[in-house]
């Protein structure tokens, strides 16, 4: 069958829609005719269904992309954290800074603790909300974050760190977990400095920050990052033990039981 001179070929049509940027319409063209040719669409009704397909596929890849920017990656819903496990805990900053108000008012939330007592994973839980609110957020742990920005190119690291400095949110995690020279405590310094009073920033570390002398040794601006970090700031402790080691111990035991 020969199409009529004033029909556009389907796979024109796609290539014109997605040249445009209706990205969601080309990908569904024969289901949306189809639909607007059954429900006798109006020309009004044509367009309010089309705006709506195309802010909904908009908003879905907004999402994917600013996810998979964020590299928050696998973690374990607060649903699945045990409150009752850490000896000392403060649940009600911990939930009020997963309401996100803490990122309007500019704040810093700073969690100390050691190792396998969930610093991490709720800091991933309030990244995650964050991105869900439609923050832009960058989840980096402190060596990844100081390896990222010990580039060469001087230009680079003014990039990246315009970039560390006007995302919505970042969290910095493992603060502590290994040493640095003072370069690095000089580059957390500029990531810290740069948000300071204006965006939010989450910490994890498992050190005092008394301590932190020995994580950067001979760093002169430790002084004033830790200041700047925690003047506007709710600094919370979490004290126990680790809840990893108690699983891989009920799982060595549950193992034991099975021969």
């Amino acid at each position: 069958m020969t199409l009529p001179k004033t029909t556009t070929p389907t796979s024109d049509m796609n290539s014109k829609l997605d040249k445009i940027g209706l990205r969601a319409i080309a990908q569904n063209l024969d289901d949306f005719i189809a639909r607007a040719t059954t429900g006798r669409w109006s020309p009004r009704m044509l367009l309010e269904q089309l705006s709506e397909m195309e802010a909904d596929d908009r908003s879905r890849r907004s999402l994917e992309r600013r996810l998979g920017l964020s590299g928050i990656k696998k973690f374990k819903p607060m649903a699945d954290f045990d409150w009752n496990w850490p000896k000392k805990i403060e649940r009600d900053v911990i939930e009020r800074a997963l309401t996100l108000d803490f990122i309007k008012e500019g704040r810093n939330l700073v969690m100390i603790g050691q190792n396998g007592l969930g610093k991490s994973m709720i800091a991933k839980n309030i990244c995650h909300a964050a991105v869900l609110a439609g923050y832009s957020v960058l989840f980096r742990s402190a060596s990844a974050l100081i390896e990222d920005l010990q580039c060469e190119s001087p230009a680079t690291r003014r990039r990246k760190l315009r970039t560390y400095g006007n995302a919505g949110l970042v969290c910095i995690d493992e603060v502590g977990y290994l040493s640095y020279d003072d370069n690095a405590a000089d580059l957390l310094y500029e990531v810290i400095n740069r948000r300071y009073e204006r965006r939010s920033v989450i910490v994890t570390t498992n050190r005092a920050f008394k301590e932190w002398n020995e994580v950067f040794p001979n760093a002169s601006c430790i002084v004033t990052l830790v200041d700047r970090l925690t003047h506007h700031a709710d600094v919370t402790k979490l004290e126990g033990e680790s809840y990893r080691l108690r699983e891989s111990e009920l799982e060595a035991a549950a193992r034991r039981k099975k021969k």
